[in-house]
C-alpha cells in the first residue's frame, strides 16, 4: 500500500494540549498514522497509508479546529 503524505494548516491550535487533541483526532480514524505539528506554523504533516485528505480534515474540524488553505509559496 502506497504512502501518502498531507500538510494542512490548522487554525486553532495554540498549546501542546490542543496539538495532543489533533494527534488523537487523527489516530482515532488511523492509529498507524504518523502526526507531526508545528504550532507556531500551525501546520500538521500526516503520514499514512490508505485514508484520503478529507478524512483527516473532517476529524480535525469535529474535533473543533478549522482546516485553513494553505498559503501559496
Amino acid at each position: 500500500m502506497a504512502t501518502a503524505n498531507f500538510t494542512l494548516t490548522v487554525d486553532g491550535m495554540a498549546c501542546e494540549g490542543c496539538a495532543k487533541s489533533v494527534t488523537r483526532a487523527i489516530q482515532a480514524h488511523d492509529p498507524a498514522a504518523q502526526v507531526a505539528i508545528d504550532l507556531q506554523a500551525k501546520r500538521v504533516e500526516i503520514r499514512s497509508a490508505g485514508r484520503e485528505q478529507d478524512v483527516y480534515e473532517a476529524a480535525i474540524t469535529k474535533a473543533g479546529y478549522n482546516i485553513l488553505p494553505m498559503a501559496k509559496a
